[in-house]
């Protein structure tokens, strides 16, 4: 067995970058950017009007008039092609283009009009008052977001903003999905025996890279047979990942390892000194992907997936890896293996901490039900203090 940081950093090793592509920007939720974008022209394009009000040139302002003749009237969208002159100002919108002529708004609320004149109630103001200027906040060509940036909507409104009606983008990896085992039923079979389960890691998985926006191009459930399993992973073999639930024990019709290797996958490791997921099996596919083989039981499935398949798909996408966060457990925990143990939490506010779900072994359905993540029981450690700081990974 080998420590989990050390089958990361095997995994993290053969990480290599996906392909690109150009889709449309009403797609790109969720896929990470495979270009720099620059501004096309300056954000404000003009001097722009932040208030309902009145514009004037503030040397008038100066010099004590406090009374103006309005000469225009000017919407969002629309110009003039009238210049103030002394004592002049023009009526003006929320999001109007500022005339040159024009340096200060004054807000409506400010003012009063009577017979097509404006008298300001203000004693002070200032050059460019209620104007966003032209370029304040982005210059032409100036690199505003680079490649390897999630496209949050956050993202695309800004892409949306600039012009970009395609965008290129890291292409998705080609994800192909097996569950394996004789006890293992589809979810709508009823009546359905005592001694079946019904197939809920691959619903597991398929959610999980559906987060990533993948869709696995083969997802396929597997009887312990090797003829079958054989026929099934050769079909797959050309995907950039390959995800197997199941099958990779110890005990009799755990095939999988023996039916991989025998089409070619290099064994990388197999068994992590943790718990959950300890019989993890991973190998590199000929086309240079991985294989992750994952233990069958559904806590397992999920821990192993956000410690070891998230990180590679960060890896390949070019995104920085998501960090092990330092919060305090709020109240003692013992453990009776001596192997690093991953378990489900829930992340309190007030004050800042951790408090450890309840379950019973790997295979309880609801260990992650209310979980916003998992925390580490480290090997070292047989006992944690209430208040004891530990690491923690958020699923999300």
């Amino acid at each position: 067995m080998i420590h989990y940081q050390e089958a990361q950093q095997i995994i993290l090793a053969q990480a290599k970058p996906f392909a690109t592509e150009s889709i449309a920007l009403s797609n790109v939720l969720g896929r990470t950017l495979a270009e720099t974008i620059v501004a096309d022209r300056d954000y404000p394009p003009f001097n722009r009007s932040t208030m309902d009000g009145f514009a004037f040139n503030y040397a008038d302002f100066e010099k004590g008039i406090k009374q103006y003749k309005i000469i225009d009237t000017i919407f969002a969208g629309s110009t003039t092609n009238k210049v103030l002159q002394q004592g002049e100002c023009f009526k003006i919108m929320t999001g109007a283009a500022v005339p040159t002529s024009a340096n200060v708004v004054i807000r409506k609320e400010d003012t009063s009009v009577n017979d097509n004149k404006v008298t300001l109630h203000i004693e002070t103001c200032k050059l460019f008052q209620n104007i966003a200027k032209q370029g304040e906040d982005i210059n032409a060509a100036t690199n505003i977001i680079t490649g390897n940036t999630i496209c949050t909507p956050a993202v695309i409104s800004v892409l949306a903003a600039l012009g970009k009606k395609t965008v290129t983008v890291k292409r998705l990896p080609s994800v192909s999905v097996f569950t394996t085992g004789n006890e293992i039923v589809p979810v709508e079979t009823t009546p359905i025996e005592p001694i079946q389960i019904r197939n809920s890691n691959q619903h597991l998985l398929k959610s999980l890279l559906q987060q990533w926006q993948i869709q696995p191009s083969i997802c396929k459930h597997l009887q312990d047979d090797k003829a079958a399993l054989t026929a099934a992973f050769k079909e797959a073999l050309p995907s950039d990942i390959i995800i197997i639930n199941g099958g990779v024990s110890a005990g009799d019709a755990d095939y999988v390892p023996e039916v991989l290797t025998s089409l070619g996958v290099q064994l990388l490791f197999h068994k992590i000194a943790i718990r959950p997921g300890k019989p993890l099996w991973c190998g590199k596919l000929p086309n240079g992907g991985l294989v992750f083989a994952l233990p069958g039981n559904p806590f397992s499935c999920m821990v192993t997936f956000q410690l070891f398949i998230k990180p590679y798909l960060f890896a390949c996408l070019g995104l920085p890896q998501q960090p092990f966060l330092q919060i305090p457990l709020a109240s003692s925990k013992a453990k009776n293996v001596s192997l690093d143990e991953f378990f489900p939490v829930q992340l309190h506010a007030e004050p800042i901490s951790l408090v450890a779900l309840s379950f019973k072994t790997s295979g309880d359905i609801k260990a992650t039900l209310f979980a916003d993540g998992i925390a580490l029981h480290p090997a070292s450690a047989q006992a944690l203090e209430a208040n004891s700081i530990v690491h923690y990974l958020p699923f999300n």
